[in-house]
């Protein structure tokens, strides 16, 4: 045994110095509490009219409040206050945080309250619990989002809207006009498409790429039993198909763009995330394990008619200067890409110097995306989108990639509707983690 533990040092001691000539500097600020994931969760995330059709978001939300209790074992009266985005409110519960907390049985003293920012709703529920946290005001936080896309405020009877959901073509899209120009998130998607030439066949083959990363990494995910139905055990999103069959599917515009279709798309999606977030004191207090430090992030805004789904490329390189890091300091990338043809126009305007100079005031381009470190586990073109949640997704499949992949940075990155954006680094600090192992060493080898 003693042999045994003693080789195992040895190769930690070498591992050490590996890690510290690959480990870059922290992001961690002076004289400013560290923020860090504990846990996150999701419940599975089901194509819209399916078996959640009869729910409530709250019934949602709570399922990812219960999960998170049970997960980590935390104890209620540790969560100082509970924050979710969503971005359809339900009229009956339009505060779905606070019903998600009082249905999930925390106590009525425990504060609650509703985010919304389109698409980064769970974002913004997030970074709100990160800056309380650094500035001291609180130290634990359930931080979320939730949407339920089959209860779309249509002002008809129960029965008559399920029916009119049912008959609708253009149900397999992200169909909610934008108010200030009047136009869905998918027109405007191939109208992008069409501006950065990036061609139907380029938008299938990006959206078959995603599809076929299903590899069983995603182990976040909350088994949800629906009342009076069956029991979810995982997303019913990921559909994988050929070039062949894709290639058959009408667009879902008329010209002269026609490129986007439901299967180079995002489905319209249900579901809720949650992340449970600490002060990095108090988790340490509290034994728990640190998933990751959640470091700098940035909102930013532009033009809601030509650029509405450009949000990555505006924040990327803020965030980026703002950690006063580069794109080759980060490990993983983890953006929200709803559409495929939305994801590759990023791609196009960050490697753009004329794009730079001419709307974002920069002297040369951000730069192309490396693919390698793209996605890796797929993203919201197989996963699907429900709108309210899928920033906490984000952070968590950055998180747990970061541990999977022993890597300390990541970047999360997505657009919302309105002209709008944010990104997000998180850091992992892989010394820490060593430590822990030879600690563990020392302790087998003194008993």
């Amino acid at each position: 045994m003693t042999t045994i533990l003693t080789y195992t040092f040895k190769n930690l001691l070498t591992a050490s110095k590996w890690i510290q000539t690959k480990m870059k500097k922290t992001l961690a600020k002076p004289n400013m509490r560290n923020v860090v994931v504990v846990d996150g969760v999701h419940t599975p995330f089901l194509l819209s009219g399916t078996s959640y059709e009869d729910l409530m978001p709250h019934d949602l939300a709570r399922a990812t409040l219960t999960g998170l209790l049970y997960q980590p074992s935390v104890p209620k009266e540790v969560v100082d206050y509970i924050i979710f985005g969503t971005v359809i409110q339900e009229v009956k519960t339009s505060n779905v945080a606070r019903e998600a907390a009082l249905g999930a049985a925390f106590s009525d003293k425990t504060p609650a309250h509703t985010v919304t920012m389109a698409c980064i709703s769970a974002n913004q529920a997030m970074t709100t619990g990160v800056g309380l946290i650094a500035s001291g005001h609180r130290d634990v936080f359930m931080t979320g989002g939730v949407e339920l896309m089959s209860h779309v405020p249509i002002r008809h009877s129960k029965k008559m809207r399920k029916l009119m959901l049912d008959l609708s073509k253009a149900k397999s899209l992200p169909a909610v006009a934008e108010f200030s120009i009047s136009e869905t998130t998918g027109h405007s998607a191939d109208r992008l498409a069409a501006a950065f030439a990036v061609s139907r066949r380029e938008q299938d083959e990006y959206a078959l790429s995603s599809h076929s990363l299903d590899e069983g990494l995603l182990s976040d995910v909350v088994i949800f039993k629906v009342p009076g139905k069956n029991t979810v055990t995982k997303d019913n999103g990921i559909c994988p198909s050929s070039l062949e069959q894709m290639a058959k599917l009408k667009p879902a515009f008329i010209k002269p763009c026609s490129t986007v279709t439901a299967a180079n798309s995002s489905l319209l999606t249900d579901g809720a995330s949650a992340m449970l977030i600490m002060a990095e004191e108090k988790a340490l207090a509290m034994d728990y394990k640190l998933k990751s430090y959640l470091r700098n992030f940035m909102y930013v805004s532009h033009d809601p008619k030509d650029q509405l789904l450009l949000g990555p490329k505006y924040a990327t390189p803020k965030v980026l200067e703002k950690a006063e890091l580069t794109m080759n300091d980060i490990d993983a990338f983890e953006f929200h890409k709803a559409f495929s043809g939305k994801s590759l126009a990023n791609f196009e305007v960050m490697d753009s110097d004329w794009f730079a100079q001419n709307y974002m005031g920069r002297k040369t381009k951000v730069r192309l995306l490396p693919l390698e470190k793209f996605n890796n586990w797929g993203g919201s073109l197989s996963l699907r989108h429900p709108f309210g949640a899928t920033g906490c997704r984000l952070v968590m499949a950055a998180a747990n990639r970061l541990r999977k992949e022993a890597a300390q940075y990541a970047l999360a990155a997505a657009c919302a509707a309105g002209g709008q954006g944010h990104s997000m680094t998180v850091e992992l600090r892989l010394g820490n983690h060593l430590c822990n192992i030879c600690k563990l060493y020392l302790f087998l080898s003194v008993s």
